[in-house]
């Protein structure tokens, strides 16, 4: 990672041919953002509502590279509190 990026964290609202993205910024920002080589490589699949790490080049702030889909704890069907009684 180059020492002149900026990292933010958002959420995919919009995705767009050719692998890219509109990420929208916890700071209220809209950016395009296309994914990462080592996404790609290990067939990560981003979806709209997914939140991402994106990293920004202080030379263009409208524009940036996803590198990291952030987990979310999900609920699983058998984990519900209606099924531990």
């Amino acid at each position: 990672m180059p020492k002149d990026t900026i990292e933010f964290e958002g959420v995919i609202k919009e995705s767009l041919p050719n692998a890219m993205f509109r990420v929208a910024l916890d700071n209220g920002h809209l950016v395009l953002a296309h994914v990462s080589g080592k996404i790609r490589k290990h067939f990560i699949k981003i979806l709209p509502g997914d939140r991402v790490k994106v990293e920004l080049t202080p030379y263009d702030l409208n524009r940036g590279r996803i590198i990291y889909r952030v987990q979310e704890k999900r609920r699983g069907a058998g984990l519900s509190e209606e099924n531990e009684n």
